[in-house]
């Protein structure tokens, strides 16, 4: 299996469900009509059409905060990858930053009420 397509799902500053549903409205490739519920979230990520790996960083302190949620979660995205016809991959980035890949996670998508992410700092010397 080839995974062409790497999503970053940056969960800095997520400590609850709603704003974690936010984030995955405004990261992943979801339908306008997702419910923000995990039950959706689960059907559409195993509906994808097109392989696709999720990046999950900073999600330590939603961890923290909402164990039980982020246990849910968890579940939900290994449920997702396992019924994926497509095929789908979610990697919880252990630490560091994830190098050489891009968060297109700027602008939020349709239907999101998350905020825009500010823009990155720009790299030294520039």
């Amino acid at each position: 299996m080839r995974f062409d397509d790497v999503v970053v799902l940056d969960l800095h500053g997520v400590t609850d469900k709603r704003a974690f549903m936010n984030r995955c409205v405004r990261a992943l490739p979801l339908p306008v009509w997702f419910g923000r519920n995990w039950d959706a979230l689960a059907d559409c990520l195993a509906d994808m059409r097109e392989p696709m790996a999720i990046v999950v960083t900073h999600w330590h302190a939603y961890a923290e905060a909402e164990p039980d949620e982020w246990s849910v979660a968890q579940e939900v995205f290994s449920a997702a990858a396992r019924a994926s016809a497509a095929g789908l991959a979610v990697l919880l980035l252990l630490g560091g930053e994830p190098a050489g890949l891009e968060d297109r996670t700027g602008t939020p998508a349709q239907g999101s009420d998350d905020s825009p992410a500010p823009p990155a700092p720009p790299g030294v010397g520039e």
